[in-house]
């Protein structure tokens, strides 16, 4: 086996970044996964950098073990085909407004009424149970709707930010993969598929809101929202003499542990740092005790101190010092694979490890249509209706 999603076919509606890393997972995982895309590509067909156009670097690291077709979904060719895809697939998966499915005639009903066992996903902005159903969403704006950027701020920025990395995207696309996958299993049992919606604004509240409902937590309200800790000023990597460490003293025996590196042991009987308790409500003056007396030793200093201690510590690594580092070099985390059209690539390593039916790289990230005519002659179409389909601009496929 190459995976334990080996014989699950997902049929891929997805484009931008949620769905695709979604999908990519499942494809990781075993899963046969089929791209199907407009005639124009994936968006982050384009993202620079790239070698050749279409094929930037957030697309190639969101779509690999995948095979790519192309269909005008807007055409009635292309959506006769897509039905024929999913009539032999188990998971269909699509990332536009549901409305928008629907104006293809490509809802649960229509695609449910070509295959009763399949299993329709639906990763979009909002519950369609609530007045935000047909809002358009992408990740800044979902980070803003979750408040990630008002809590930067609350935290100490100068002003409301994005966090610099697309985590709503990719942090409901592993919710995605999780419920296609309960609700494989679920099928499994049952022999029904179903229909199954992972909004991404609330999806995202529940990273948020985890530990920053706080005081909301109660009903009445007990206290503030927010969670201390996390909203210190000081809670960042600390500044030494020659850069930066980032160190946590969270439990009494590394606060204890560290009052005695400083060789000011009498502090820890402060009734401020003495307990868990005490030290919740006073993070922010303990955070900034800490970032003070980091000050004073060099980076090396304070992990050699703080690793003696057994408090835990680590670099601040750049993304060149990530790219190098000898932990990741030792797993094997880093692959270098050769693309047949994009040359040697750097490919990133499925992070779990699996006793007996681990996942595998099968397939590089295609090229825009490199599967089209494979996967339509799978799907049961004649060679006839596949060449009408190209000619039509129906379907497409690259060039030689």
């Amino acid at each position: 086996m190459s995976g334990p999603l080996e014989g699950v076919r997902v049929l891929d509606l997805t484009t931008v970044v949620m769905g695709p890393y979604a999908t990519q997972i499942l494809a990781d995982l075993g899963a046969d996964v089929v791209k199907v895309e407009p005639p124009e590509g994936d968006v982050m067909r384009y993202a620079w950098p790239f070698r050749h156009p279409g094929m930037g670097h957030i697309f190639l690291n969101a779509n690999r073990n995948k095979r790519s077709a192309v269909l005008d979904l807007k055409s009635p060719g292309g959506r006769e085909a897509a039905l024929a895809l999913a009539r032999r697939a188990d998971v269909l998966v699509y990332n536009i407004r549901p409305q928008a499915m629907a104006r293809l005639k490509l809802s649960y009903e229509e695609v449910k009424s070509a295959n009763a066992r399949i299993i329709y996903v639906g990763c979009f902005g909002y519950s369609q149970r609530g007045p935000y159903a047909a809002k358009a969403a992408y990740d800044d704006l979902i980070q803003g709707a979750a408040g990630i950027p008002w809590l930067l701020q609350k935290q100490g920025a100068a002003e409301p930010r994005y966090a610099p990395i697309i985590v709503a995207d990719r942090a409901v696309g592993q919710q995605v993969a999780s419920a296609v996958s309960a609700a494989l299993y679920f099928r499994e049992r049952s022999g029904k598929g179903q229909r199954v919606d992972v909004p991404m604004f609330e999806h995202l509240l529940q990273i948020v809101l985890g530990e920053h409902l706080g005081g909301y937590t109660f009903d009445p309200q007990q206290g503030e929202p927010g969670y201390a800790r996390m909203l210190a000023p000081d809670r960042r990597p600390y500044q030494t003499k020659d850069g930066y460490v980032c160190a946590l003293i969270y439990n009494d025996k590394q606060w204890k542990a560290y009052f005695e590196v400083l060789g000011k042991p009498e502090m820890f009987r402060n009734e401020r740092y003495s307990s868990q308790e005490s030290r919740s409500r006073h993070y922010a003056e303990a955070y900034a005790f800490v970032a003070e007396q980091m000050k004073t030793r060099t980076t090396a200093e304070w992990i050699a101190a703080l690793e003696r201690a057994d408090i835990p510590v680590q670099r601040m690594n750049s993304l060149a010092d990530i790219v190098a580092d000898p932990h990741l070099a030792a797993t094997g985390y880093f692959r270098s694979v050769e693309h047949p059209t994009e040359g040697r690539l750097r490919s990133m390593a499925v992070p779990s490890e699996w006793s007996e039916s681990p996942p595998a790289y099968r397939r590089h990230a295609p090229r825009l249509g490199e599967h089209t005519r494979e996967v339509l002659r799978e799907a049961g179409l004649s060679e006839e209706k596949v060449s009408a389909l190209l000619s039509s601009g129906a379907a497409k496929e690259p060039s030689l």
